[in-house]
């Protein structure tokens, strides 16, 4: 993880524009009919579907219709299948970008991603030539009280925890998310953000000159139906991202 938030800090503004877009629903939903339809509907046998779930509900999505996705991933109602497909790059900057796709027309993907990639002065790479830099990592974000957080944490099955300004940012193992955050919802802790991620194992620095090149490279391969997630390892300044937003 590159230090100081900023991976968070991206995140959180990310996220942002994904509910004014009015897509972050739609992608919740899709997320928990592909772990349904991979791992079962049992929640607790399924930590991926676990925390698709708990991401829908923190974002108000109704139970109802969560349910109705499980259903579908699992075959007990018509829905579509989607595959998981991902697609590696690079923005402005050398910065490595690694997307997730979740679609039920491959080509229409690929020709998606690629043309974004082309259009915002990136390109896409060959398999295997980002996904080194990234592992797979729980993720939880919270505000409190340091002894608080780092025992509850730490009982809850937590790898790291780091301070990042007033907030703590907590890395598990993927399975451990939801031992992790019902060990700080335990001792009080409110949970702002907890997920399975990619986090990249190295950072680029990027400048001013890039800076709004690689966000907007990011912001339109978000904007794709097909895209699920959009991982990469730049690493913003604060008042560069402040700027910007």
């Amino acid at each position: 993880m590159s230090g100081h938030s900023k991976w968070a800090n991206i995140k959180h503004r990310k996220g942002r524009q994904d509910a004014r877009r009015g897509k972050l629903f739609a992608k919740l939903i899709r997320a928990i009919e592909a772990a349904a339809r991979q791992g079962g509907s049992d929640l607790t046998a399924n930590p991926t579907l676990a925390t698709a779930v708990q991401k829908a509900k923190d974002n108000s999505v109704p139970k109802d219709n969560i349910d109705r996705a499980i259903a579908r991933g699992t075959g007990n109602e018509e829905g579509v299948v989607y595959d998981e497909i991902w697609y590696e790059g690079y923005a402005p900057g050398g910065v490595a970008i690694y997307v997730q796709v979740l679609t039920d027309n491959r080509n229409r993907a690929a020709s998606d991603v690629r043309a974004v990639f082309n259009r915002n002065n990136g390109s896409l790479g060959e398999p295997g030539s980002v996904a080194y830099l990234f592992e797979q990592k729980g993720y939880v974000l919270v505000t409190g009280d340091e002894d608080t957080v780092m025992m509850a944490a730490l009982e809850g099955g937590a790898d790291d925890v780091t301070e990042t300004d007033d907030q703590w940012e907590i890395v598990c193992a993927p399975g451990d998310v939801a031992a992790v955050r019902t060990a700080l919802e335990e001792a009080g802790i409110a949970v702002e953000q907890a997920e399975v991620t990619q986090l990249p194992s190295v950072s680029i620095a990027v400048d001013a000159a890039n800076a709004a090149k690689v966000l907007r490279l990011v912001d339109a391969l978000e904007d794709l139906d097909d895209v699920q997630s959009v991982y990469g390892n730049f690493d913003i300044p604060d008042e560069i991202l402040a700027s910007l937003t």
